[in-house]
């Protein structure tokens, strides 16, 4: 019984020894890796952007115009809105004027041209953000807007929450026309 006591106490100082070292693993980078502050920031606009790119190219044209009620703007119109929104950030980053507005609508535009639209404004904020570099990251902006000053990175932040956004609602669009969005389709082995 003493035996049974004592190993029973040394499996569980074990196990409770090892959850940090475990959960420390599990933060770390995949590439094994630290992340610079550029690089983070980087990183996560590209994740959002790529899902929001492969959306675009992936929703069948003839659905473009589709919208779950007449309150909500169409599939394209919430790409050219969230793409439109992002030239706030990378003209501020680029000390250029930003655009007069960020409601772009489809209009004339092909799908071609709404996907083209979507990965450059996506390209050009990567760029503009890796510009900046991690010192960049730290300086600060005026909203030309709200006249409130903030750090780069919060700003960055502040547009990849907005690319998120759309594509949580986006998702709700390929849900409601009975298709499956590409993130959410089983991984090809």
């Amino acid at each position: 019984m003493r035996n049974a006591v004592l190993l029973a106490t040394l499996v569980f100082v074990g196990c409770a020894c090892s959850l940090p070292a475990l959960a420390q693993d599990t933060n770390a980078p995949a590439k094994g890796k630290q992340l610079s502050p550029t690089q983070a920031i980087v990183e996560s606009w590209n994740e959002v952007g790529n899902k929001l790119i492969a959306m675009a190219e992936d929703f069948p044209e003839d659905k473009y115009d589709y919208k779950p009620n007449p309150d909500e703007r169409t599939f394209a119109d919430q790409l050219m809105h969230m793409a439109g929104a992002n030239y706030y950030l990378t003209n501020m980053l680029l000390g250029q004027k930003p655009p007069a507005s960020d409601d772009l609508k489809r209009g004339q535009r092909s799908k071609a041209e709404v996907v083209a639209f979507v990965k450059k404004s996506i390209a050009d904020g990567a760029t503009a953000l890796q510009a900046k570099g991690d010192t960049g990251m730290e300086a600060t902006l005026v909203d030309p807007f709200s006249k409130d000053e903030a750090r780069v990175y919060d700003f960055a932040y502040g547009f990849i929450e907005h690319m998120g956004e759309h594509y949580g609602q986006l998702v709700v669009y390929y849900r409601t026309a009975g298709l499956v969005p590409p993130a959410s389709r089983p991984k090809k082995k």
